[in-house]
């Protein structure tokens, strides 16, 4: 499932999503057709490397220097997911300081798959996964994010220090997949990327994930199956903007 579709990037210093939807409609008569779109954030600590893991994907490209997110920045890339289906995925891209936390904060919601970040040579960003875990899944309730564990900076192996088995049981604890790689010599970035939007799509065809009109984190032009439990779901978003 190799990348189909050129990147796109804006850049917010504030939480700009009135900003968004004016680009978005600017921008969609250009897009090629898709049957579905998935909303993905990139989380972790700053400098392990998201901006540079996306560029990777996105552009083909790798800096061996990189200006630190300020607020969040955007990405769009297409995929082909199987024969005939066309995936549309929007990549946020969050700073890692605490002091531009309310704002990524305010991107947890509409996301539909979580990339969970951390550096191989910092234990620090490792040990700090299970708190970006805990946080966005409770900033996002009642609704469901598919994440994935991503050790970076695989390249530095010989500066580990985080085990490759430690991390998978952290994962496992967390229930999500674990996968290494480098922006730097590209290993493992197109798997990585595949490995989230197939759990995604996945989740959705099995009910684990369910797309609803008040939610943004999954868009389709394909009818979906409306189950109870999004019914549910979408009543009760109703009933809280009426209720602001």
């Amino acid at each position: 499932m190799p990348p189909t579709g050129k990147a796109k990037l804006q850049l917010w210093d504030t939480a700009g999503q009135e900003q968004f939807r004016s680009w978005q409609a600017a921008e969609a008569p250009m897009e090629p057709r898709w049957q579905y779109q998935f909303r993905v954030i990139m989380l972790g600590d700053s400098t392990v490397g998201k901006s540079s893991l996306l560029r990777r994907y996105t552009e083909g490209a790798f800096l061996d220097t990189v200006n630190q997110t300020v607020g969040v920045d955007f990405y769009v890339q297409f995929v082909e997911l199987e024969p005939g289906l066309q995936v549309k995925l929007q990549f946020w891209d969050t700073a890692g300081q605490e002091r531009f936390r309310s704002v990524t904060r305010s991107y947890y919601r509409n996301s539909a798959g979580g990339m969970l970040l951390f550096d191989i040579t910092n234990r620090t960003s490792f040990e700090s996964i299970r708190q970006w875990h805990q946080e966005v899944t409770d900033t996002i309730q009642p609704f469901r994010m598919v994440f994935l564990l991503v050790g970076h900076k695989s390249d530095l192996a010989g500066q580990r220090r985080v085990g490759q088995r430690e991390a998978e049981k952290l994962a496992a604890s967390l229930g999500v997949q674990y996968v290494e790689t480098s922006a730097k010599d590209a290993s493992n970035v197109v798997q990585a990327f595949q490995m989230l939007t197939v759990a995604i799509y996945q989740a959705l065809q099995t009910g684990q994930l369910v797309a609803t009109e008040a939610w943004d984190g999954v868009k389709s032009s394909i009818p979906l199956p409306v189950l109870p439990k999004a019914q549910a779901q979408e009543k009760e978003e109703k009933r809280k903007r009426c209720l602001c």
